[in-house]
C-alpha cells in the first residue's frame, strides 16, 4: 500500500514564561492509504497535537512530516493553507459548520474555494449528503439539525475536496450513543467501500473497537502500535 503520511523524529515543544512542555516527543511512524487508524492515550498525551501537525494546523518544533511525498513542515503559511485545501479533510469535535449556510452550502464551500465548476460542486455536494444519509436535509441550516446530523454534514464536507485522508479529532465526543454509532458506521463504510483513509484522535472505545490500527501515546511518545486483524 502507498504510504501517504510519513512522520520522522517529530517534536513539538510549547513554551510559556514558566516552563517548556514537550507535547510530542520524537515520534516516528507512517500511515498507509486506506487505513482506519485511531490515535489514543490519556489527556495530555499529545494525540491532538500530533493530529494538528499532520493536518498542518500546528508547526513542528523539529523533525519532518511528509504528506503525499511533500514535507509540509517546510511550507509557509499560505502554501500550507492551499495544500490543506486540496489534500486534507477535517472533522472536528465541535462540528465547525458555518451557521448561516445550509448543509449543502457548507459541503460546497471548500469546492468553491478550490475553484470547481458550479455543476460539479452541486453534484458532489448532493452525492455526499446522500451518502451520509442527509439527502432530505440539504437545505437545512445547522441550527435545525441535531448534533449527529451536523457531524454527518462535517464528514461530507471533509470529503468534498477529495482529500488524500481525513483527520477526525474526537468526532463522537459531543454525540449521544446512537448518533455516534451511526456516524462510525458511515465512516467505516466510506473507508471500506471507497478506500478513504481515516485517522482519529479519540478517547472513544467505540472508535477503537472499529479501528484496524491503534497507536497509543503517553507523554508525547508512541508506546504501542498495534495492527488489529
Amino acid at each position: 500500500m502507498q504510504n501517504i503520511i510519513e512522520i520522522k523524529n517529530l517534536v513539538k515543544i510549547f513554551k510559556d514564561s514558566a516552563q517548556e512542555v514537550c507535547a510530542v516527543n520524537h515520534v516516528t511512524l507512517g500511515i498507509n492509504a486506506g487505513e482506519f487508524t485511531a490515535i489514543v492515550g490519556p489527556s495530555g498525551s499529545g494525540k491532538t497535537t500530533l493530529l494538528n501537525m499532520i493536518g498542518g494546523l500546528d508547526t513542528p518544533t523539529s523533525g519532518s512530516l511528509f504528506v503525499d511525498g511533500k514535507d509540509i513542515s517546510l511550507l509557509k503559511e499560505k502554501e500550507m493553507t492551499t495544500f490543506r485545501m486540496h489534500h486534507i479533510g477535517f472533522v472536528f469535535q465541535a462540528y465547525n459548520l458555518i451557521p448561516v449556510l445550509t448543509a449543502k452550502e457548507n459541503v460546497a464551500f471548500v469546492m468553491e474555494l478550490q475553484g470547481k465548476k458550479r455543476e460539479e460542486i452541486n453534484q458532489r455536494a448532493t452525492e455526499l449528503l446522500e451518502a451520509v444519509g442527509l439527502g432530505d436535509r440539504m437545505d437545512s441550516r445547522p441550527a435545525k439539525l441535531s448534533g449527529g446530523q451536523q457531524q454527518r454534514v462535517a464528514v461530507a464536507r471533509a470529503l468534498a475536496s477529495k482529500p488524500k485522508f481525513v483527520l477526525a479529532d474526537e468526532p463522537t465526543a459531543n454525540l449521544d450513543s446512537k448518533s455516534a454509532e451511526n456516524l462510525l458506521e458511515i465512516m467505516e463504510r466510506l473507508n471500506k467501500q471507497e478506500g478513504i483513509t481515516f485517522v482519529f484522535s479519540t478517547h472513544d472505545p467505540r472508535i477503537v473497537a472499529k479501528a484496524r490500527r491503534v497507536i497509543t501515546l503517553e507523554d508525547g511518545k508512541v508506546v504501542k502500535d498495534e495492527e488489529i486483524l
